[in-house]
């Protein structure tokens, strides 16, 4: 048969399972923004029967034929040739998950969401528990199913990160600790910066407001996405014509809604640069977690946490907030928006203490996973890590193993990609100020154009064209390096405390 109808045969099926997959992420928003709570059980019904169905037409013997095929064809030019190597792979690996395993796993995910929602309602994680053991239980499963090298976990890290290993992570988690640790503790010994004054009231419709403002300044297309309210901020796309985002507001909170907009429209640029011809192909899709983080990490902190940034948007920001801000200079702003200081809670955390919150999270699921801990055990756990990297006694289970929504949806393997993301986004953006001229001028004028298109140029459009580790290469000339991160750290923070 001809190549090039064979591949457009594989196309058309790629685009039938796309529809299908985007419509189950779509009941799935549904479910943690609108959907009322009675419905639950068959929305997590309806899930596993469409997650099954997916999963069969994925895995049908006459896709795989015509990848079989199209694997060995000297006709494809270089995109559609990764097309079919990336497809190949992920064909592989799901050819491994039995249909019954698939819709099982749906709806175990979808009753294990259900009960951490009660458990928060309720700040008891023993009303988690018991679904949580059988998520993790069927955690492990899966790292049988798939099969691995080593350490259970590598299985599925690799879902998140490809390529990405125990070993990888152990020497860069080890960094943290051999650099990062002993730069909090000096800082703890400075003099601290005031923050008082973000615990005022902020009225819920301004702070909502600001928001939009500052997404649609970052070139966040509306036409093509929406932000609603969600208990944890996410984005998801059902294609990258609609890519929507979440965050939440806390009236007296000013830090908790600004930064996870920014931090979720980081994510969302990345899914609208994706190209339009690739929907449903891998190369319309994101190459890794790990580089999707660097994007959020790199808007929040390299962008909204800076002094340029907020050059440009502060006086806008004081006619929203003029009574609470009154008295507050623009650099009084930057240093408390960067205050360093152990807190409770990973996405409201300051971007150095951020990593030990990831830290405890990876060694946790290292764990889990080779059965070192049972979850019965884990909140004991928890609390004894936070006293011991961060110095805290958590005071309740909403502030500690019950704040984050990850292991309700079974992503195991996910937390460590926030890490390498913030250290993937210090290395492109030292790329970007080389290449951008005047970027920080641009910045502090509100021009963030610019470092979008560059962005959606080098990264974004590509989709899973290069592996994160080539990206990476490709862009800077040097593999993920750990220096650069500290670096950024210690000019920007010595500023700040010293």
């Amino acid at each position: 048969m001809n190549s090039q109808k064979l591949y457009n045969d594989y196309k058309a099926a790629m685009q039938k399972i796309a529809d299908l997959r985007f419509s189950i992420s779509l009941l799935n928003w549904d479910q943690e923004c609108y959907m009322p709570k009675s419905g639950a059980g068959f929305r997590a019904q309806q899930i596993g029967t469409l997650s099954a169905i997916a999963h069969e037409m994925f895995v049908d013997s006459k896709l795989g034929d015509i990848l079989s095929q199209l694997n060995t064809s000297g006709d494809l030019d270089e995109n559609q040739k990764r097309n079919v190597q990336e497809s190949w792979k992920d064909f592989s690996r799901e050819k491994k998950y039995p249909t019954e395993f698939v819709e099982r796993m749906a709806l175990t995910t979808s009753q294990t969401y259900q009960a951490w929602l009660s458990a928060r309602e309720k700040n008891d994680f023993s009303v988690y528990a018991s679904m949580l053991d059988t998520m993790i239980k069927m955690k492990r499963e899966e790292a049988d199913i798939l099969g691995y090298e080593n350490h259970p976990y590598n299985a599925l890290l690799d879902l998140y990160e490809p390529d990405c290993k125990v070993m990888d992570l152990d020497v860069l988690f080890e960094d943290v600790k051999k650099n990062l640790v002993d730069y909090v503790k000096n800082i703890s010994n400075q003099k601290q910066v005031e923050t008082g004054f973000l615990k005022q009231n902020f009225p819920y419709q301004k702070q909502w407001d600001f928001g939009i403002d500052i997404l649609k300044q970052m070139g966040y297309d509306f036409d093509a996405g929406r932000q609603d309210i969600s208990p944890h901020p996410f984005t998801t796309n059902f294609s990258m014509k609609d890519v929507r985002v979440t965050t939440r507001v806390n009236e007296n909170d000013f830090s908790s809604m600004t930064w996870s907009c920014i931090h979720e429209g980081g994510h969302a640029l990345y899914e609208q640069g994706l190209k339009e011809e690739n929907y449903g192909l891998p190369l319309g899709e994101a190459v890794s977690l790990g580089i999707h983080e660097s994007q959020s990490r790199l808007w929040e902190n390299l962008i909204g946490r800076s002094f340029n940034f907020w050059n440009a948007n502060y006086s806008a920001l004081k006619k929203y907030f003029p009574n609470q801000l009154e008295k507050v200079s623009a650099l009084d702003f930057y240093k408390s928006i960067n205050a360093v200081k152990p807190s409770f809670i990973r996405v409201e955390a300051d971007e150095l203490t951020y990593h030990f919150h990831i830290m405890i999270r990876y060694d946790i699921e290292k764990q889990l996973m080779d059965k070192s801990i049972e979850v019965k055990n884990l909140a004991e756990y928890w609390n004894d890590s936070y006293k011991k990297y961060l110095g805290l006694s958590v005071p309740s289970d909403n502030s500690g193993v019950l704040q984050d929504i990850h292991w309700s949806h079974g992503s195991i393997g996910y937390f460590p990609t926030y890490s390498l993301g913030s250290f993937y986004s210090v290395q492109f953006f030292n790329q970007a100020k080389k290449e951008i001229n005047s970027l920080d001028e641009k910045v502090s004028k509100g021009e963030l154009h610019e470092l979008r298109e560059w962005l959606r140029g080098k990264i974004h459009q590509h989709g899973r064209k290069y592996s994160a580790k080539e990206l990476c290469m490709r862009i800077t000339g040097e593999p993920l390096n750990f220096k650069h991160f500290m670096n950024y750290v210690k000019q920007k923070y010595d500023g700040i405390y010293f």
